[in-house]
């Protein structure tokens, strides 16, 4: 019963300087500086800062470098112009189909280069798969105008205003090929690009190394060989 009423005792009372130093510790941690990176290239940002810049930078390339004004121009004067014009006539199914066609690939890539999806699928080599797009363009729409010339005998005026539409949307699409190679000029074609960082480095060091244990066979084979041991004991 005595036991009771004792109380337990108290720890030992923690250093009159050890909860200041630790709250300036945590203070310091908290009120890090963010890493100085570089304008002109990602460096080691991560997430949505990396993310944002990847955005400017893609649009910034995509409008200055002229691909999105004649993309724009080329859709929406153009193609949805010579749409507009056709449905008051009688056109083949073929022309229809590659309009819109050519309306799907455009704004793909409008959307692509817009939300810099480009820079998050590097196993694609983007400038080039534009180039040939363009080229491909250029020589359907080309084929589209030949066809719609040649397929009717009397042409209305909303038909004619529709074909020159659609050539003058294959004009953009070359003017487009010549913006394209602004993107090679000055590069090299990179070496390894789809093997990881790590293996890379990895087989450089073999490289270096050489084949573990080719040093030590050499050495075997420059040493003298032992002298045999004396046969027989004494007598």
């Amino acid at each position: 019963m005595a036991d009771k009423g004792k109380k337990g005792k108290p720890g030992p009372a923690p250093a009159p300087g050890t909860a200041p130093a630790a709250a300036k510790t945590e203070e310091k941690k908290e009120e890090k500086p963010k890493s100085v990176q570089p304008k002109d290239e990602v460096g080691t940002r991560k997430g949505c800062r990396r993310y944002r810049w990847e955005f400017k930078d893609s649009n910034r390339e995509f409008w200055v470098m002229g691909h999105a004004e004649v993309k724009i121009l080329s859709l929406q004067g153009c193609l949805i112009g010579s749409l507009i014009m056709f449905t008051g006539t009688t056109v083949h199914p073929l022309l229809t189909l590659i309009i819109t066609m050519e309306l799907s690939i455009f704004c793909f890539f409008i959307i692509v280069y817009t939300f810099a999806i480009q820079r998050y699928m590097s196993f694609i080599l983007w400038p080039i798969s534009d180039l040939l797009n363009d080229l491909f363009a250029c020589g359907f729409l080309g084929w589209a105008v030949y066809f719609a010339v040649t397929s009717r005998q009397t042409m209305p005026l909303h038909y004619v205003i529709a074909v020159v539409l659609i050539g003058v949307a294959g004009l953009f699409a070359l003017i487009d090929v010549c913006l394209q190679r602004k993107h090679f000029k000055g590069k090299k074609v990179r070496r390894n690009v789809l093997i990881p960082p790590g293996k890379e480095k990895e087989g450089e060091k073999a490289k270096e190394g050489g084949k573990p244990g080719e040093g030590d066979k050499g050495k075997d084979k420059g040493a003298a060989p032992a002298a045999p041991a004396a046969k027989g004991g004494k007598k």
